[in-house]
């Protein structure tokens, strides 16, 4: 999808365009020298202190009357103007008087009139009387005839004369050949103010000292530019770490100094770059400046750099008018962030708009979110579709995201490779779901190892299912581990888990004392109460049984409620004793009536003995023959006496 930016900023890129071919080719025009006092004039004027107009008149006054400095000055004004018809005879003519500026400068305008092996021959005359841009240009011309040893000569002798463009030039010609000399070059022009000299002697400080091991104090790791939105929802890229960061050092501080002055020059890659350096440490204002700086001269990276940065701020209008500008020059990471924005809002054709936008920009988030965006809309065929282009692109989630669907369509086969291929990568749902997948088939042992895998990563459930396993082979102290992992990181299953495993050590209270100072919680009991928040109905009903114990029979009755009320029949049955105790028989029956329903039998004894003490003996023998068949032995074993009771009653 190709977008058409506004007419303002294509017009603004279209300045800067011309601005800069202009300023390459005054780079390389060589100033006259000066001319002789005797005549009253200078060769070259001060800008900043007289006109142009008036420095043209004073230096062609001066030409007519002969003076040389003056007419190679001329030439050079009006070759810098662009007027080659009028530099040229001037130029001529201070060239066969031997200037050598205006023999450099000859060659210049020659070259822009496409004469480039005529313009090489004049370069030669004024870099042998050793002209350093002279140099440099024919340097240039070499390279570009594929001559490099004679390139390298003469960009060497410009740049050992201090020409900036000649030592950046030089060291992209040894840079080029794998030559260790380049960055000498390159530091070279950067102390002279070339502005891509220093990017690249940044990036190659930040590369040397990112990649290369330093000994026990090295220090930071390669930093990224800010990843893709990976979801519909939206990820957070770039988000400063937890805590202040460290500063960097050494060789890392110094491509910092690099790409500032970099950037400071305009260089808008480097401000691109310096951005996300001072993002990853949490200096999110300049980073912010930074990103502007170079979105402001069209770098769309930037522009959607800068995007996030105010996302995460709160200002999602000013993000999206950022990731629009950058969407619009082509960048898909922008293109898939409007996309997961427009997604949150409920936005969703425009929302698939985008992720197609950025799809085609050869963003591969984009695909993996249309997939999602599908999926979601029950378009089961488009959702597949999508995830398999995300992941034969090598998205890992989309990978697994497509395991799934096969999965679900009956299909174990083929998604089984899938899950593969996206654990492999490093996809931690998919080492889980090959867990999954293998114990559906009674391979515990090598779901264990998917399993293990996927919780030595972080994931909650596989931490559980290893905790599971562990406990299974008598491991109590592999399964507390995993237990606690997996407990950390919210599964209530993981929470109840632990907090049994920590009951069950815990000694057989001794007698109640009176006026005892009631006992703190325990561990346990802080799990089971973490668990019974979750809404873990047996932990609800674990909890409630411990603060009974305690003797806090408010909070008991609180959590047997809940419990009985989500559908536990363990915590209607206690609900039904507590009410019981504290005289509210009537509720108690209602309570132990769900509970006996729902298979209680201890539950179904209870209502036996209450219909027997009102007289209602039938009723009690149908609650007894319930009792009988749910179980267990024992409850069966006395519900069976006490119908024989009941059956001799009603026959006396």
């Amino acid at each position: 999808m190709v977008f058409m930016g506004d007419r303002a900023t294509l017009l603004e890129t279209g300045r800067f365009v011309q601005r800069h071919a202009r300023n390459a080719a005054d780079e390389i025009i060589e100033a006259a020298g000066a001319a002789d006092p005797g005549l009253g004039t200078t060769a070259v004027a001060d800008a900043d202190t007289e006109n142009e107009t008036e420095t043209e008149a004073r230096h062609r006054r001066a030409a007519e009357r002969g003076d040389l400095a003056s007419i190679s000055a001329l030439g050079a004004m009006l070759l810098r103007r662009g007027d080659l018809d009028g530099a040229e005879p001037y130029l001529r003519a201070a060239t066969a008087e031997g200037d050598r500026a205006a023999a450099n400068n000859l060659g210049v305008l020659l070259h822009q009139r496409g004469y480039a092996d005529e313009a090489a021959g004049w370069w030669r005359v004024a870099a042998v009387a050793g002209s350093a841009p002279a140099a440099h240009a024919l340097g240039r011309h070499h390279r570009e005839r594929g001559d490099e040893p004679a390139a390298e000569y003469w960009l060497r002798q410009a740049a050992e004369q201090g020409h900036a463009l000649g030592a950046y030039a030089l060291a992209d010609l040894l840079e080029h050949r794998g030559d260790v000399g380049a960055e000498r070059w390159l530091r070279a022009a950067a102390e002279q103010g070339h502005r891509e000299a220093a990017y690249r002697l940044a990036m190659a400080l930040e590369r040397r000292a990112t990649e290369t091991p330093r000994g026990p104090h090295a220090t930071g790791t390669r930093l990224p530019v800010p990843e893709a939105v990976k979801s519909a929802a939206g990820a957070t890229p770039g988000a400063a770490p937890d805590g202040p960061a460290a500063e960097p050092v050494g060789e890392l501080a110094e491509a910092e100094q690099w790409f500032r002055q970099a950037a400071a020059r305009g260089h808008r890659r480097a401000a691109l770059h310096l951005g996300v350096l001072l993002e990853q440490r949490g200096e999110l204002k300049e980073a912010g400046r930074w990103y502007l700086s170079s979105a402001k001269e069209g770098e769309a990276r930037a522009a959607c750099a800068l995007g996030f940065l105010l996302r995460d701020a709160g200002d999602e209008e000013s993000a999206a008018v950022w990731w629009l500008r950058a969407a619009q020059d082509g960048d898909g990471n922008a293109a898939n962030a409007l996309g997961a924005l427009h997604a949150a809002r409920g936005e969703q054709q425009t929302a698939e708009r985008w992720y197609r936008a950025a799809t085609d920009a050869g963003d591969v988030n984009g695909a993996y979110n249309l997939g999602l965006l599908c999926a979601a809309q029950d378009r089961i065929p488009q959702a597949e579709q999508w995830y398999r282009r995300a992941a034969y692109a090598g998205h890992r989630e989309a990978a697994n995201a497509l395991a799934v669907l096969l999965l679900q369509a009956g299909d174990a086969n083929g998604a089984e490779p899938w899950f593969s291929k996206a654990a492999e990568a490093g996809s931690v749902d998919a080492a889980f779901n090959l867990g999954i997948l293998h114990a559906g088939r009674d391979d515990d042992r090598t779901a264990l190892v998917w399993y293990e895998r996927a919780a030595a990563a972080g994931h909650t459930e596989a931490a559980l299912q290893v905790g599971i396993a562990a406990l299974r082979d008598g491991d109590e102290l592999t399964a507390e581990r995993h237990l606690r992992c997996a407990a950390g990181g919210g599964s209530a299953e993981a929470a109840f888990r632990l907090a049994s495993v920590l009951d069950a050590r815990r000694p057989e209270p001794g007698p109640a004392v009176l006026g005892a100072s009631r006992e703190e919680k325990s561990e346990c009991e802080e799990w089971y109460e973490r668990a019974a928040r979750q809404g873990h109905r047996r932990a609800q009903v674990r909890v409630g049984m411990l603060a009974a114990a305690r003797g806090d029979l408010a909070e008991a009755d609180r959590w047997y409620r809940e419990a009985a009320e989500a559908g536990s029949r363990n915590g209607a049955f206690n609900l039904g004793l507590l009410l019981a105790r504290e005289g509210s028989e009537r509720e108690a029956s209602l309570w132990w009536t769900r509970a006996a329903r729902a298979g209680h039998g201890r539950a179904a004894l209870r209502l036996a003995l209450l219909a027997a003490r009102r007289g209602e003996l039938t009723e009690g023998r149908r609650w007894c023959a319930r009792a009988v068949e749910l179980g267990p032995a024992e409850v069966a074993e006395r519900a069976a006496r006490l119908s024989e009771a009941l059956h001799q009653e009603l026959t006396a």
